[in-house]
């Protein structure tokens, strides 16, 4: 049956409260919610999206914002496929005997499981609990835990303390990740608290490597933790859009592709 177009207003208002209510909701849950396929619901997400009011995420949308993030527990299921592929991919740069930060995210403490598996004799400085615990027990790690203030949505430490801590260190690499990326190669956070210790680790590493999925390009948020230029090489799931390609290379910065790592690996397998 062809839905009537007087309905389509009043779904779309009831959508956008159920997502700045839970701050995301799936494709499914909607679809169960408003009697209809998931294909419309897609329809919907996708002309709210358009609007800018709400955000579309693979399998779902949340709230369009750029002071509010998007709850823990859900940030660690979007996108998790492409994060496992982005960790192990980033593990494969990170050598044996290496000092290293990793600091607060979904994405690095996906790094984190990888280099617990592929490598030793790494000596870690975190302020993610979640790190610490992931990495703790390797015995062929060394594992240091900044102070400061424990978040309890998600474990992560910041505060003047954390930020203290860290410019105790010179590290080889530091690993971060970001809430967005702007086209004008701004890097963008939530958390004033959080970018400050993110900024004390770009300043004490003699190599910073960003980890983000490409939903994080055009990703609005309203903290600017830096620029494309301070760090020095991206690992993502997949090519972004052309103008954050383009930005990516004038600021100089190696651009690491899961994809193609993966092409690769398919191309060289020996074949029947």
């Amino acid at each position: 049956m062809t839905e009537s177009e007087d309905l389509m207003p009043a779904r779309h208002q009831r959508i956008i409260e159920l997502v700045s209510e839970s701050g995301f909701v799936s494709i499914e849950e909607l679809a169960v919610k408003f009697e209809v396929t998931p294909q419309t619901i897609r329809r919907d997400i996708n002309k709210l999206s358009a609007q800018g009011l709400l955000k579309r995420f693979h399998g779902g949308a949340s709230v369009s914002s750029s002071v509010r993030n998007i709850a823990y527990q859900t940030r660690k299921s979007l996108y998790f496929e492409e994060k496992v592929r982005i960790a192990e991919f980033t593990a494969d740069f990170i050598p044996d005997d290496a000092s290293v930060f990793i600091n607060i995210g979904t994405t690095t403490e996906e790094v984190a499981r990888a280099l617990a598996k592929k490598r030793k004799g790494l000596k870690v400085i975190t302020n993610n609990l979640n790190v610490a615990s992931i990495l703790g027990i390797n015995e062929n790690f060394e594992v240091i835990i900044a102070g400061g203030m424990v978040r309890s949505k998600d474990f992560g430490i910041t505060g003047e303390a954390t930020v203290e801590f860290i410019k105790q260190f010179k590290v080889d690499i530091g690993i971060i990740g970001v809430s967005g990326i702007d086209s004008d190669g701004s890097l963008l956070d939530f958390d004033y608290h959080e970018v400050r210790v993110a900024k004390t680790i770009i300043a004490n590493s003699r190599r910073i490597f960003l980890i983000t999925d490409s939903s994080k390009f055009g990703r609005n948020a309203m903290v600017r933790l830096g620029e494309l230029s301070d760090i020095d090489a991206i690992f993502t799931d997949s090519k972004p859009p052309k103008e954050y390609s383009q930005a990516i290379a004038d600021a100089g910065v190696s651009l690491y592709l899961a994809e193609d790592r993966e092409k690769r690996e398919f191309t060289d397998s020996p074949q029947e």
